[in-house]
């Protein structure tokens, strides 16, 4: 399956999602006007990749947002479902939620997913800011 590369712009993050490593990430800040269509083509690809993956198949995934509107925060949430549902069918797949020191929203965000995904190694990761 071939990787998929998304540069981030104003309002939408980047998304890498190296397939031929298993490797998914996504950097930036997330407020498209249309956020179904940006990431509708994004859950159509994660979905062939979940497929195809190996039960003991290993993914990692990074998970670095700045901002995220609500419509952003529900497709976000519907990703990590994806991952979650693979993963109850013996894949390891873990989850590294990526935020700021004085991030609120954002940990209160990662720490809901967390609960709400138990079959995720799930990680809430506070970056240090100088």
């Amino acid at each position: 399956m071939k990787d998929l590369h998304i540069p981030a712009r104003n309002d939408t993050p980047e998304i890498r999602f190296e397939f031929s490593r298993h490797r998914l990430c996504i950097y930036g800040e997330s407020f498209p006007e249309n956020a179904i269509g940006f990431y509708g083509p994004i859950r159509s690809r994660l979905q062939d990749y979940l497929e195809k993956l190996p039960v003991d198949g290993r993914v990692d995934v990074n998970i670095g947002l700045l901002y995220s509107d609500s419509s952003s925060a529900r497709l976000i949430r519907a990703l990590i479902g994806m991952l979650d549902r693979a993963a109850r069918s013996g894949p390891s797949i873990s989850v590294h939620w990526l935020l700021a020191e004085d991030d609120e929203v954002g940990m209160e965000f990662g720490i809901d997913l967390m609960e709400e995904h138990g079959s995720l190694q799930f990680n809430v990761v506070v970056a240090e800011t100088a």
